[in-house]
């Protein structure tokens, strides 16, 4: 009986993960992605690799929207099967699909009003790709399973999740398959974080894998060294400040929000930088601090100081919509922290159109910017951007701070390779934009003589 592999996201570019592993009359989805690049979008609208109803089960490698995204859809249209996941990625994962159904609900609501007041018929109705209660209903379908902990999901089909320190929960998946006597390992990496970052633990060694799927998101580059995070930091906002701008930034819920939290509130203890007032304009990252706060056992020895992060005296976290807007009026410099990261939805985009032509006011990026995203033009230089349905141009300072990023670099993609105890019959690379897809499969070949490949969208292959 064969074991078939097929690629259906994140193969060309960062969004959308989804593959889809066949064996033992068995189906399964391994992450279940939203597409966030502008001219992909369309494929959140589209057919799943085979129907819902026939999917016997998902693993999820984490909660970001690029990776669960997708799951109340797939659920909508059929599937009842168990989503297993770590307990922390299936709490982080309700919290940012409901919040996508309301963000989905109110572009909807936007674009009508918006299509009406202009005269415009789109060739498509403006519907949510779904809602909140269609995110809801997936809390029912979660199956909570520990690390380390193999669990079999099918006859001959067992899961592993290996701690990656991507995100709180995230994780790699090892997927063995038994047939007739003898087995096969598929090591999916999910997305693979970086050592020594602030709050969370380590990357953990991979052990075995036969067949290995790695992401390359920075597989053509180096990050910033960590340790610069600071003084960057400290020299941008007291920038900011002297000009007498805001400085605002777009920055991922999960993660990014608390690791900025963390360097601000170090930074104003030092007195490196003024006291400005902190806004934290997300309430899906005001929900997922106290998921942090419930699972302690995912920290490193920063785990202290977490508390204390968390519990700033200058930050107000804004609830209401009414409170977001009331935050345009206000004179004087401050630190508002919105979503989305990539500037692709959220109230972000509501605090770039009130800054963006501001020569006093900064946009800082901490995060990894996809192609075709509003925050990838306006971190590539673009001098006129389109924000809700106008044009405004970009006179504010652009900064970015790539010692933030939540993924392994080429150098430490490589090194946590190191960690596999085996020579793997192929690796796949994916989940990168082609340029560092290619580079990284370069690099495993000449460094490694591993035997690696970078498949292409749809593509599926036989495992021997």
């Amino acid at each position: 009986m064969d074991i078939r592999l097929g690629f259906y996201g994140a193969t060309g570019n960062v969004t959308g993960s989804c593959y889809l592993l066949q064996a033992n009359d068995t189906n399964i989805l391994v992450d279940c992605g939203l597409y966030q690049e502008h001219d992909l979008k369309e494929r959140n609208w589209g057919r799943f690799p085979i129907s819902p109803s026939k999917v016997d089960a998902v693993l999820l490698t984490h909660a970001h929207l690029d990776h669960s995204g997708r799951l109340p859809r797939l659920i909508r249209d059929g599937f009842e099967g168990p989503i297993y996941c770590t307990s922390a990625s299936s709490e982080i994962a309700q919290i940012v699909m409901e919040d996508c159904g309301k963000i989905n609900e109110e572009d909807a609501e936007f674009k009508r009003r918006r299509h009406a007041a202009e005269g415009r018929k789109p060739a498509h109705p403006e519907e949510p790709l779904y809602t909140v209660e269609d995110a809801e209903d997936v809390a029912q379908f979660f199956v909570p399973v520990d690390y380390d902990k193999p669990t079999e999901i099918a006859p001959g089909i067992t899961v592993e999740f290996i701690l990656v320190g991507h995100i709180l929960g995230a994780a790699a998946c090892r997927v063995t398959i038994t047939q007739n006597g003898a087995s096969r390992s598929i090591v999916f990496s999910g997305d693979v974080g970086r050592s020594d970052m602030p709050i969370l633990q380590d990357p953990v060694p991979v052990g075995k894998a036969d067949y290995l799927l790695v992401e390359s998101t920075y597989g053509d580059r180096l990050h910033g060294e960590i340790k610069s995070i600071p003084d960057e930091l400290a020299r941008i906002v007291n920038e900011t400040a002297e000009a007498g701008g805001n400085l605002i930034i777009p920055s991922f819920a999960v993660e990014r929000t608390q690791e900025l939290l963390y360097f601000l509130a170090q930074l104003s203890a030092e007195k490196r930088i003024p006291k400005l007032q902190i806004y934290l304009d997300s309430p899906m990252a005001n929900k997922v601090n106290t998921v942090f706060v419930h699972h302690p056992y995912l920290f490193d020895s920063e785990t202290i100081r977490l508390a204390s992060v968390l519990k700033v005296s200058n930050v107000i976290r804004v609830r209401s919509s009414a409170e977001s807007k009331a935050l345009n009026h206000i004179r004087g410099s401050v630190i508002i922290i919105s979503g989305s990261g990539m500037c692709t939805g959220g109230r972000i985009k509501h605090h770039l159109c009130q800054n963006i032509e501001r020569p006093e006011s900064t946009v800082l990026f901490v995060g990894y910017q996809a192609q075709n995203t509003l925050g990838r033009q306006i971190l590539d230089g673009e001098k006129e951007v389109r924000i809700l349905g106008e044009m405004y141009d970009v006179n504010a300072r652009i900064e970015r701070i790539s010692g933030f990023s939540a993924h392994a670099d080429q150098n430490e993609l490589l090194q946590w390779l190191s960690t596999v105890s085996n020579t793997p019959r192929k690796v796949f690379v994916t989940h990168g934009e082609p340029k560092a897809a290619k580079a990284l499969r370069d690099k495993i070949s000449s460094q490694k003589g591993w035997n690696a490949v970078v498949p292409q969208f749809q593509e599926t292959v036989v495992l021997d």
